[in-house]
C-alpha cells in the first residue's frame, strides 16, 4: 500500500501541474488546432474537464505498469478514478454556481483540485479490490468514448451550457442572460 500511496501522490502532483499548464498551452502554442484537441480552447466547463482527463490519461499507463503485479486491478481502478474525477468537475462547478448564482475564481481552482483528489482517491481505494473483467471492458469503452467526445466537441461543440462559456455576471437570477438586466445598460 505504501507504493500505491506514493504513486497516487505523484499522480496528484503530476495532474495538478500539467493540468494547470495545459490551461495556458493553447494560447502559448499560437492557437494550434492539434494542441487544442487536448487542452482547453475556450472557457467552457466541458473544455476545462480536459485539464484533468488528458494529464491523468498520460499518467495511467505509468502507474498501471509500475503497480500491476502488486495490484492486478490497478488499471480498472484508475479508469474509474479518471471517469469520476472528470465528471466531478461539472457536478462541483454547477453545484456551487447554482448555490452562489455566479462563478468564483478561487472556487474554480478548488473544483479542479478536489476533482483530482477524487480521481486518485477512488483509484487508491479500489486498487486493492478486484472487479470482474466485464467491468474493465465497459470502463475502457467509456474512456474511449469520452476521449472521442473531447476530440470531436473541441471544434464541433453541441448547444448547451456545458459547452458554452460560463455566465459572466449576476443579475438577481441564477445565471446572467445578456439583455435581460438593467446592468446591460452599464456595459
Amino acid at each position: 500500500m505504501k507504493r500505491l500511496r506514493r504513486y497516487a501522490i505523484i499522480g496528484i502532483v503530476f495532474v495538478l501541474v500539467t493540468g494547470t499548464l495545459a490551461h495556458f498551452l493553447y494560447e502559448w502554442s499560437g492557437n494550434r488546432k492539434i494542441i487544442g484537441l487536448f487542452v482547453p480552447v475556450s472557457e467552457s466547463v466541458w473544455e476545462h474537464m480536459k485539464l484533468l482527463f488528458f494529464p491523468m490519461l498520460l499518467y495511467v499507463p505509468v502507474m498501471a505498469f509500475r503497480l500491476r503485479d502488486e495490484f492486478p486491478c490497478i488499471l480498472s481502478s484508475l479508469w474509474v478514478g479518471l471517469l469520476a474525477g472528470t465528471l466531478a468537475i461539472p457536478v462541483l462547478f454547477y453545484g456551487y454556481t447554482f448555490i452562489l448564482g455566479r462563478d468564483v475564481f478561487f472556487l474554480d481552482i478548488a473544483v479542479f483540485i478536489l476533482s483530482v483528489l477524487i480521481a486518485f482517491g477512488i483509484a487508491y481505494r479500489l486498487a486493492p479490490h478486484c472487479r470482474p473483467k466485464l467491468s474493465s471492458i465497459f470502463l475502457v469503452c467509456s474512456v474511449c468514448i469520452l476521449s472521442a467526445c473531447f476530440l470531436w466537441f473541441t471544434y464541433h461543440p453541441p448547444k448547451g451550457s456545458l459547452f458554452a462559456k460560463p455566465a459572466i455576471g449576476f443579475c438577481g437570477q441564477s445565471f446572467y442572460i445578456p439583455g435581460n438586466c438593467h446592468a446591460d445598460a452599464d456595459m
